[in-house]
């Protein structure tokens, strides 16, 4: 999936003081259906849901919503004072309508760890060049801005004390990285440098959380750049992404809490051999115990151009993918050990990505598309 994640993620102080201060009563929602955990239902947003957006999503049954953090945004300056106002309006946000968050930890600012150009990209997008891991300094900053991160937002978070009139809703899980094994993310990804970024991160997290989770980034399942033949690779199948991993790092798996995939397929039917693949690295390595994220999934409701775009499936088909890949999920929640599914994404957003301008349950103006209703059947909640 050739993509640009520079999701446009902003805040105004208006929307940031309505939701601290504002406290209205959520509607019931449906209870979930007792076959998947209580939190299995989620979205990535692109953009930052209003306060009223957050809030119908939560009655649709949403239970989880999966937010980046990334440090070039906090920390944009060596020796600058932290910037949260990427984070602080969509923590806010999922608190205030109950909804669990799971972030993602990314990126990397240019004063750590140069930019280079994403090959194939036309120079258009450029990506950390490799894991802040080659240096003495960019691991220490890594750690430090986890450090800072987990002490905003964690049990005993500066965040919670800062908005009193929030409920109180400390991050307990984190992922680490976001498609870890292709080259929009890092331009030379690395498994065993990816395995040294692990182990900094959860000790990290875990100085400041003891209690906290760790889940690996979700690996691209079968990016076409890991076809080619050039050194060094622009990407690698998750698979083999994920063998190499353990191979490389000893100790690995006292790490890490739980594995996570992006299985973006053509259609819902080539789904099973993807994560039966990767479960079976997980056996293979002797620890089939983890559970799995899915921590992206989605089509696009633009229309059907199976030539350029085969995540382009028009409206109804949309419905259609979604649909088969949920009853996928439901039914094999307890052999995969599925632990959370996240629909990318809640709304379109134009430039980002190949197919990010349809994959939204939402379209301009927040009006819900078809996929928005076949979601809630699903989440057991009210579509609004």
């Amino acid at each position: 999936m050739s993509v640009d994640r520079k999701r446009p993620f902003g805040l105004t102080r208006t929307l940031l003081a309505a939701l601290m201060v504002s406290l209205v009563a959520l509607g019931s929602t449906s209870p979930v259906a007792s076959a998947v955990p209580g939190n299995f239902w989620g979205v990535s947003p692109q953009g930052v849901p209003t306060f009223e957006e957050f809030q119908r999503l939560r009655a649709g049954g949403v239970d989880s919503v999966r937010i980046p953090v990334g440090w070039s945004a906090v920390q944009k300056e060596r020796g600058g004072a932290a910037d949260f106002s990427s984070v602080d309006p969509l923590v806010a946000g999922a608190a205030q309508a109950g909804l669990e968050v799971l972030p993602f930890v990314y990126n990397s600012p240019s004063w750590v760890v140069p930019l280079a150009v994403v090959p194939g990209s036309h120079g258009t997008v450029r990506a950390p060049k490799t894991l802040p891991v080659r240096s003495g300094f960019q691991r220490s900053s890594w750690t430090g801005f986890l450090k800072l991160v987990v002490a905003r937002y964690g049990p005993n978070g500066s965040f919670w004390v800062e908005n009193p009139a929030l409920p109180k809703r400390p991050i307990r899980t984190w992922q680490i990285w976001n498609e870890e094994n292709f080259k929009y993310f890092v331009v030379r990804p690395n498994p065993a440098e990816y395995g040294k970024l692990v182990k900094l991160s959860h000790a990290a997290i875990k100085s400041v959380d003891p209690g906290a989770k760790i889940v690996l980034g979700g690996m691209f399942a079968q990016p076409r750049e890991a076809q080619f033949k050039g050194k060094p690779p622009q990407a690698y199948f998750a698979t083999d992404f994920l063998e190499q991993l353990y191979r490389t790092t000893p100790g690995i798996k006292s790490k890490f809490d739980g594995v996570a995939l992006h299985p973006y397929t053509g259609a819902y039917q080539e789904l099973t051999p993807d994560v039966e693949a990767f479960r079976a690295v997980l056996k293979e390595n002797n620890d089939a115990g983890k559970g799995l994220w899915i921590t992206e999934i989605g089509w696009s409701s633009q229309p059907p151009d199976p030539k350029h775009n085969a995540f382009a499936k028009g409206r109804q088909g949309q419905v259609k993918q979604l649909n088969g890949a949920f009853r996928l999920f439901k039914g094999k929640q307890a052999k995969w050990r599925l632990k959370q599914i996240f629909w990318f994404s809640v709304d379109d957003q134009a430039g980002i990505c190949n197919f990010c301008d349809g994959t939204g349950l939402f379209g301009d103006g927040f009006v819900p598309k078809p996929a928005w209703f076949a979601y809630v059947k699903f989440a057991g909640g009210n579509p609004g």
